[in-house]
């Protein structure tokens, strides 16, 4: 990987376990022993206004920890009524009151988009999060879990939170994907296999030649697919790639803020803040895939390890397309989705909703041409941030309608109408089904 992989412990340790000896002042800690942690991220987003009414309750006036916020507002925006309106206008009063420095607005983009791009969280380091999906960060080699409003608002008011440390399991991927087949395949095979909850509290590691040899936006699936595993927390090892995006994006967000840091002295930095298992570790599982042998496959209704291969759902009638999300809303999910639909048209009957993960990712689908590709095709594009994907706004289906979605989830209900179907995809399929107007393989309709 170009990064020195070396222990000084005697004991061989899982990556969660040095990643909670960092986090609790330990040099060593047992598989499920309790520790008392200290995030280096604490994350919440829309519900920030909820955790403050229960923070309130601790008596204090100030959060202890206000330079280790990261407060996105990204689940209803703009601002879908006037109860969101009111919700946004107490937390940008938070903000203000308390001090808070990593504070993004409206259409600043989703919360694991923004922080990864702004360099918030670096490798090493443990993140905790009123978010489910931030097992996100284990891409960059962080510790990403999601907790509930009443721990963050615990760790608002005293800086430390009580984890029990995971069991790991190791997921080795060998080998070159087949073209069209994406990391979002390889997470769907994994919880269709497994289950839903095969990964239930545990630290899912993954390696091999075939996770190394992937962009650093598809490695980001990854993780953040792994909370529908039932996953504390999943991980991939931090390469010179992962340092060097971090480095030019942390060198960037210090520019802004008036300090002068090179990127070369910040990847070394980065670097010696890695963390890696040790070859001896304990794992609990160990799973092996060979990436020749996996193919597209479709998460279909309504639970996530209801996982089938393309060629099975291939022709069910779809109502709309949704492409976006904190899974599959970058850069490189779009300009798949715009190579299928380019010249054509979206399937009279069909929404065809496209929701860049970000502004970063919205300019750049701009000078790409993405948008025009899409805005010609019949496409709406909504502005950076969830949009539809938890049922909030900017999308919601009808009773009995079919959406086919590059999100994370497929439960009932969770687009906002539990009379309707959602299937999950990887993006070209999402666009080619939106030309197709039923669940299309892309290569039929390229």
């Amino acid at each position: 990987s170009g990064l020195e992989h070396t222990s000084s412990e005697q004991r061989p340790q899982t990556f969660a376990q040095k990643a909670f000896s960092r986090a609790s002042g330990f040099d060593y800690v047992e598989i499920s022993q309790v520790v008392d942690a200290r995030p280096d991220v604490v994350l919440s987003h829309d519900n920030t206004a909820a955790i403050r009414r229960i923070w309130q309750q601790f008596g204090q006036e100030r959060v202890l920890i206000p330079d280790r916020l990261a407060i996105t507002l990204d689940h209803a925006v703009p601002a879908p009524t006037t109860k969101h309106a009111q919700n946004h206008a107490e937390i940008r009063q938070f903000v203000a009151e308390q001090g808070i420095r990593h504070f993004f607005e409206v259409g600043r983009g989703i919360c694991h988009q923004v922080l990864s791009e702004e360099a918030i969280v670096l490798p090493g380091q443990l993140i905790l999060g009123a978010d489910s999906h931030t097992t996100h960060y284990g891409w960059l080699g962080a510790f990403g879990a999601g907790i509930g409003r009443s721990e963050v608002a615990t760790l608002w008011a005293t800086g430390e939170l009580w984890l029990r440390v995971p069991e790991s399991m190791l997921i080795t991927l060998e080998g070159e994907l087949p073209p069209g087949v994406t990391a979002k395949d390889f997470a769907l095979r994994v919880i269709g296999d497994l289950g839903a909850d095969g990964g239930l509290y545990m630290s899912i590691e993954f390696t091999g030649s075939g996770v190394s040899a992937m962009s650093l936006e598809s490695r980001m699936v990854i993780p953040n697919m792994m909370a529908e595993f039932g996953a504390k927390n999943a991980y991939l090892a931090p390469d010179m790639q992962t340092v060097e995006y971090l480095a030019e994006r942390l060198g960037a967000r210090l520019a802004r803020q008036g300090q002068q840091a090179s990127v070369s002295e910040l990847a070394t930095q980065i670097t010696a803040g890695c963390l890696y298992p040790d070859p001896d570790a304990t794992y609990a599982a160990h799973y092996h895939y060979r990436a020749e042998q996996l193919e597209t496959y479709i998460a279909c209704p309504h639970t996530m390890d209801n996982v089938a291969p393309l060629s099975q759902v291939a022709g069910t009638r779809i109502q709309q397309a949704f492409l976006g999300t904190c899974t599959n809303g970058r850069l490189e999910d779009l300009a798949a989705a715009a190579a299928v639909i380019r010249g054509k048209q979206v399937a009279p009957g069909v929404r065809f909703i496209v929701i860049p993960a970000s502004s970063q990712v919205l300019k750049a689908a701009l000078e790409q041409g993405y948008i025009q590709t899409f805005v010609e095709a019949g496409a709406v594009i909504g502005v950076p941030g969830c949009g539809p994907c938890m049922g909030n706004h900017m999308g919601i289906p009808a009773p009995g309608e079919v959406t086919i979605s590059s999100a994370n989830r497929n439960f009932r209900g969770r687009m906002g109408t539990p009379d309707s179907e959602i299937y999950l995809s990887n993006p070209a399929v999402v666009a080619a089904s939106a030309v197709a107007g039923t669940i299309a393989d892309p290569r039929e309709v390229m």
